[in-house]
């Protein structure tokens, strides 16, 4: 909850995210202390950014998406593939979720290019130039972020790493979700977003059980973990290797301190244009328009 006064809520989220972490090692990686776990932390308050670590000549190297799916989250990541050959690759998450349908429409790109998935923190320009990349594995992915997971062509989590679902709800009415009023508009709005979220489920092999769990548990709740057992049932996990995704890449889970409470991400408030797509928590330095506007406030 102390995550979400951070961020500007605008549209509809998946209520519950923290971090989706793809927790991938190029080489044994050790965190040192709880301030680089902070730091992960603290970027992963931010609207979503995108990276490629390069980890050549052993391995192909993969795309860091670490931060949270705003509006301008599938532009940044047109803008970032421009002139590279992504196909293929492979993402790794470290995202507290966001937007759904700006997630809808960056997982279906990820599916369109053929990448594949993973939870992690990708930890770079450790010990020298010498030192290869890693991952650790121990990260979080929540809310929309299980979302994206699921839009890999191969899907891959460490043991380590904490996937995590909660429903849906109207953004600035979660805080108090019992209390709150709801209008027939309100929900109609809910549902319309469930319909688009089922299809995009389905259309990426997911099964109905995913959709079950996150949407049984509501906001006053913590977010539900999902277990080994609920992550095959769901269809998230394709494959218990990581070379399926990460081909001559180490994994490790170093020690680390905890990376976040028990927060949760929201829906928003309906935008008036319903032909619209509808967005989500925001973090509190947005990009574009929404950065002049929030400068003023």
């Amino acid at each position: 909850m102390k995550l979400l006064k951070s961020l500007k809520l605008r549209g509809w989220l998946l209520v519950g995210t923290a971090a989706c972490g793809v927790v991938l090692a190029g080489a044994v990686a050790t965190l040192g202390s709880s301030a680089r776990a902070g730091a992960a932390l603290e970027e992963r308050k931010l609207p979503m950014k995108f990276n490629w670590v390069a980890c050549e000549p052993n391995c192909r190297g993969w795309v860091s998406a670490v931060g949270i799916i705003t509006s301008d989250t599938p532009k940044d990541f047109e803008d970032f593939a421009q002139g590279r050959q992504l196909g293929g690759a492979t993402v790794v998450l470290d995202s507290s979720g966001g937007s759904v349908n700006d997630a809808i429409s960056l997982g279906r790109r990820f599916r369109n290019l053929g990448l594949l998935t993973t939870v992690g923190i990708s930890l770079q320009n450790r010990g020298g130039q010498s030192a290869r990349p890693a991952v650790a594995s121990e990260a979080y992915c929540e809310s929309m972020c299980v979302f994206l997971l699921l839009a890999g062509k191969k899907r891959y989590v460490p043991d380590a790493a904490h996937v995590r679902v909660h429903q849906i709800w109207m953004g600035d009415r979660a805080d108090d979700a019992k209390a709150a009023s709801y209008s027939a508009q309100d929900l109609m709005i809910v549902e319309r977003d469930i319909g688009r979220l089922a299809k995009y489920t389905f259309d990426m092999g997911g099964a109905g059980d995913l959709l079950s769990l996150a949407l049984s548990v509501p906001p006053w709740e913590d977010l539900h973990e999902l277990d080994a057992s609920e992550l095959k049932l769901t269809n998230l996990v394709t494959t218990d290797l990581v070379a399926d995704v990460l081909p001559h890449v180490d994994i490790s889970a170093p020690a680390m301190a905890e990376l976040s409470p028990k927060t949760q991400a929201r829906f928003g408030t309906e935008q008036e244009q319903p032909a619209k797509s509808t967005k989500t928590a925001e973090a509190a330095v947005p990009t574009g328009a929404a950065q002049i506007a929030a400068s003023q406030k």
